[in-house]
């Protein structure tokens, strides 16, 4: 047997083959239930071929079909054996025409048949990719084309075929950018006005959003096809252009069709591809060719003539609904948003500051705040923008004074004492502060006490100092929005990274550890004068590094004395480098950073990198010298090199790895690097980060990788006695107190038969014994922690602490909905009542409360009454955007009144006959596998508002199950939908989000049937970025 990578089914022939090698060794994995079906049909598709292949006869090969299909169990496929016309020959269905069409002719066909996948190369004796596409428009049902550019000539190799599409009234939907400036606008004028094609137009100018090319031919026979490749709609692409086209069919690759589909429809629906109208758009389209070709230099479009409403991208409205959450749900009305320089924070506050005036119904003062007047020009031009008001705002500074002082964009230095006093402090309804971190200053210290708006909002990039200092604590520890570093990579806000972690040789286990780091002192002496280390340093540099003497970098060191050691030794290996500290003149501060902009110099050496003047946006290398205990600190350090400028293309960090204390957390570092979960990242680490976003990589060397890993094991799991040595030094038993103090979290806590409760008890804080349901108790405490809506909240605390509210239906369902949370199965109780007067005594139940009051304060989604969106299902206790789990929703619809209990419901939908609704849990990960082609693309969000779900295999849509999804409305009944991303979370079983009732739209397909649903209200943008199947 050859050595290497299967991924066979493991037979009986490989099994006794291996058992025969004892030299060899083999591993094995387990088929994902999901992925087994697809991956048995394949394993027996060779297999029934090649002994169709080996029958002598065509009737030899019919009977053996038929007793294929005979050892099938369902009887329907029986249907599906074999029907001859003529005695030893096989027949196929090639075409239907209605009986008065019989003189019209066949339609034409390709060269490739419909049901074969091929590679096109425009090579000798091949079919060009313009004549194939003119044979498959002719018996297409639909058309969909993506192109980056759609050019004239191109589009009159098809003329004839389009035009025979409009007299068909056949669908053609066009998506195409202004990329390069390359589309001819007659082209899509023509697409328009004379072929009756929907275009739509990405105008992005500032990145490439699209530069796929590909036709989509769906025909109601279910015999699509696609061609995916290099072409655009021009005549060389089409003809005689060196280009590759791979050809796909609903037949032979049936997931790669539906993901085409399902990705061009989720571009359709986005609303950065806008319609395309030539009698109205023609001038924008003609200026953003020209502007993208370089004919044109972009300027400032003035905003009367643009009047184009700024709509929020999707981090943003995540970032906006996560700041209305904190406001609306938690009464704050002091918040922060932190997000890296240059990725759009003014943006945010000012469509967070127009939906404010929207939400009452009213002009709002507003104070803008910054440090320099450059700032402040650019965050009234983008309020403006937002406002779509030109006149929007007046300055105060450098000699600028308002005069109605309704809108007043601010220096802090003009802002005196004096000043203020003549300011009441409820003057202004909202006042922003860019740049917060300046926020300990004086200056800024005495407008936030003066000031007293309705709403306070901080913008920062940088919520640690240098000098210590974290602002979040102006804000009870809290932040109400980030911008995550993925998703600002996945939009191209931020430069890609190649990070690189290396071994160093050090061994910093002896060190103290002391207030949550490491001994500055110690650290210091271990690293100034350490050759071998610089040795590393230094080599690893011009590894990674193309040329040294173009390179700008960045040194984050110890102490004063490392960052003067490290450059001391560059500049004797021929690499210019300087040491800058706060002991550094300000004038000699200047002139480094101005040498290091014109590469006089090629690194700079820090230690408090967090000074205003060390804004550097070209830098382009980055290297971590010493432990960075904090993540926020990582990356800020990181973010110095992020920032986008012309000519870079990638900021390389170089992060020097040595043995660390076990307290040293690697997993909050890739946590904020990569957004995985402390469990999933050692995955994700042995398998070389994989999922990162486009442009970025993560490298570990092979002894960093497992110091690295070893240090993860260590904090997803650590163990017990080290958190009963915690518990016993953390002064009162509040749970939250100790989880913000220890950086800890729930799942560090509620374990299989752990808890806070038994931690107390083990770390001698208690000596309450265990009550006699502690056990069963402790295992569920974890299926409430996610409780994020007030109603459930209240009437959780309230039941907890043995007020029982019975009064109506909705405090019925709520008690149900918590006693089925603890007890699946029913317990041995006769019902709610019975089972919480039994707890009474149980000292669990004080953890239980703490426990709901943490989900409760995290919880990030405004919520609403299902009542609001559907007035039948008042009584229901349920709210939009909450999070439910199984057992939760299924008491809430009543299906347990009727003797079942939730532990018993196996499937994704439930009939809730009471209130006549049906409940569809749909989980968007069906494999347990990170990434699986086959099975992804079944239930996903086409817009905000819009959802596809697929029923299961047995239901067909004329069944009375499908006929009552497809016609709810006119029989009275509601379809909900409930979505989770994944079937677990860090806490066990993972809940779903409830986004609310929903209308039918549209179907397609039969066992299982795909149905496209409609939501009442959007859902949260967070479920949304899940859920969408593509990113545009």
């Amino acid at each position: 047997m050859d050595l290497g990578v299967y991924e066979s089914l493991l037979t009986e022939r490989l099994f006794a083959e291996l058992q025969q090698s004892p030299s060899l060794y083999a591993e094995y994995a387990t088929v994902d239930d999901s992925e087994q079906a697809l991956v048995i049909t394949r394993h027996l598709l060779p297999l029934i071929e090649r002994s169709l292949k080996a029958a002598p006869s065509a009737e030899a090969r019919l009977q053996l079909v038929r007793k294929i299909v005979s050892a099938l169990p369902q009887a329907s496929v029986a249907e599906e054996a074999l029907h001859q016309i003529e005695s030893h020959r096989i027949s196929r269905l090639d075409e239907v025409r209605h009986v008065s069409a019989l003189t019209a002719g066949r339609l034409p066909r390709p060269a490739t048949p419909f049901s074969d996948t091929a590679l096109m190369t425009n090579a000798r004796h091949e079919p060009t990719l313009a004549a194939e596409l003119r044979a498959e428009l002719a018996s297409a049902d639909q058309v969909d084309l993506l192109c980056a550019f759609v050019k004239w000539q191109g589009l009159r190799l098809l003329e004839d075929q389009l035009n025979e599409l409009r007299q068909r009234n056949v669908p053609l939907r066009v998506i195409t950018t202004t990329y390069l400036g390359a589309t001819d606008a007659r082209a899509l004028d023509a697409l328009v006005n004379e072929f009756g094609a929907d275009v739509r137009v990405n105008y992005e100018l500032d990145r490439t959003r699209l530069h796929a090319k590909a036709w989509l031919m769906r025909r109601k026979t279910g015999f699509h096809t696609a061609y995916v490749g290099s072409s655009n709609l021009s005549h060389a692409a089409l003809v005689d252009g060196l280009e590759w086209n791979v050809r796909l069919s609903a037949i032979s690759t049936p997931h790669l069709l539906e993901k085409f589909r399902t990705t061009f429809d989720s571009y359709w629906e986005n609303k950065e591809f806008e319609a395309y109208r030539p009698e109205v758009d023609r001038q924008r389209l003609d200026s953003a060719l020209d502007i993208a070709a370089g004919r044109q230099s972009r300027g400032q479009v003035t905003i009367m003539l643009s009047g184009l409403e700024v709509r929020p991208k999707a981090y943003q409205a995540e970032m906006l609904e996560q700041l209305d959450a904190e406001r609306s749900v938690h009464n704050r009305h002091r918040n922060l948003i932190v997000a890296a320089t240059g990725t759009g924070k003014t943006v945010i506050a000012a469509l967070d500051y127009r939906h404010l005036r929207e939400i009452h119904g009213r002009d709002l003062k507003l104070l803008f705040v910054a440090h320099r007047k450059e700032i402040l020009l650019q965050s009234r031009r983008m309020y403006q923008e937002v406002l779509i008001d030109p006149t929007f705002g007046e300055l105060l500074v450098d000699g600028d004074a308002p005069t109605k002082w309704r809108h007043v964009f601010a220096s802090i230095q003009s802002l005196t004492q004096h000043r203020l006093s003549t300011l009441p402090p409820d003057h202004f309804d909202v006042v922003v502060v860019d740049e917060f971190h300046h926020a300990e200053a004086a200056s800024y210290r005495r407008l936030l006490n003066h000031v007293q708006a309705l709403e306070l909002l901080g913008l920062t990039a940088t919520p640690e100092r240098g000098d210590g200092v974290d602002v979040r604590e102006l804000f009870g520890g809290r932040v109400a929005a980030e911008l995550r570093l993925w998703d600002a990579l996945d939009q191209n806000l931020l430069c890609p990274f190649h990070y690189f972690g290396i071994h160093d040789q050090t061994d910093l286990e002896t060190l103290e550890w002391k207030r949550g780091r490491y001994d500055l002192a110690e650290l210091s002496n271990v690293y100034t004068g350490n050759d071998s280390r610089t040795r590393i340093v230094l080599r690893e540099l011009r590894d990674k590094v193309a040329d040294l003497g173009k390179m700008r970098a960045l040194g984050f060191c110890v102490s004063v004395e490392h960052a003067r050691y490290m450059a001391d030794r560059f500049v004797a290996a021929g690499i210019k480098a300087q040491a800058v500290s706060a002991d550094t003149s300000p004038t000699d501060r200047r002139n480094a950073l101005a040498q290091l902009r014109t590469r006089e110099i090629n690194a700079i050496f820090a230690v408090d990198l967090f000074n205003e003047g060390l804004d550097i946006p070209d830098v382009d290398t980055v290297l971590f010298l010493r432990p960075t205990e904090s993540a926020t600190v990582f990356l800020q350090q990181l973010g110095r090199g992020l920032r986008l400028t012309e000519g870079k293309t990638v900021l390389t960090a170089l992060d020097f790895v040595g043995h660390q204390r076990k307290e040293f957390r690697f997993d909050q570092r890739f946590r904020a690097l990569t957004g995985h979960s402390r469990k999933e990242l050692e995955r994700q680490v042995s398998q070389g980060f994989p999922f990162l976003p486009s442009g970025s990589q993560i490298v570990l060397d092979s002894v960093a990788r497992e110091l690295v890993l070893e240090n993860i094991r260590q904090q997803v799991s650590p163990k017990w006695a080290a958190l009963v040595s915690e518990v016993r030094s953390h002064p009162g038993m509040e749970l939250a107190s100790y989880l913000d103090a220890s950086g800890r979290s729930l799942e560090d806590i509620l374990r299989s038969g752990k808890s806070w409760t038994t931690l107390c008890r083990d770390a001698g804080k208690t000596d309450v014994s265990p009550g006699p349901r502690e056990q069963d108790l402790i295992k569920r405490i974890r299926s409430i922690a996610h409780i994020d809506d007030r109603l459930r909240w209240q009437a959780y605390r309230d039941i907890l602490q043995q007020e029982i509210p019975t009064e109506s239906s909705l405090d019925r369902r709520l008690a149900e909905m918590l006693f089925y949370s603890l007890f699946p199965g029913g317990g041995d109780f006769d019902g709610p009542l019975s089972a919480f007067e039994g707890l009474r005594s149980e000292p669990v139940l004080n953890e239980m409360r703490q426990v709901v009051d943490i989900g409760f304060s995290a919880a990030h989604r405004s919520t609403s009454a299902l009542g609001d969106a559907e007035p039948a299902l008042a009584d229901v206790p349920l709210a939009l955007h909450a999070s439910y789990t199984r057992e939760e929703i299924l008491a809430a619809l009543d299906w347990t009144s009727q003797g079942r209990v939730p532990n018993t419901m196996r499937e994704g939908v439930a009939w809730c006959q009471t209130v006549n609704a049906d409940a569809l849990l749909i989980t968007l990960k069906k494999s347990d596998t990170d990434y699986s082609p086959t099975t992804m693309y079944r239930d996903f969000a086409l817009s905000p508002v819009l959802f596809h779900w697929e029923s299961q295999s047995t239901t067909s849509s004329s069944s009375p199950t499908g006929q009552r999804y497809l016609n709810h409305r006119e029989n009275g009944s509601h379809i909900l939908l409930f979505v989770r991303e994944a079937k677990t979370n860090s806490l066990g079983t993972a809940p779903y989000v409830f986004l609310g009732p929903a209308d039918y739209v549209t179907h397609e397909g039969d066992r299982p049937t795909a149905i496209t649903w409609r939501l009442r209200r959007p859902m949260p943008m967070e479920m949304f970025i899940a859920s969408r199947a593509a990113v545009a």
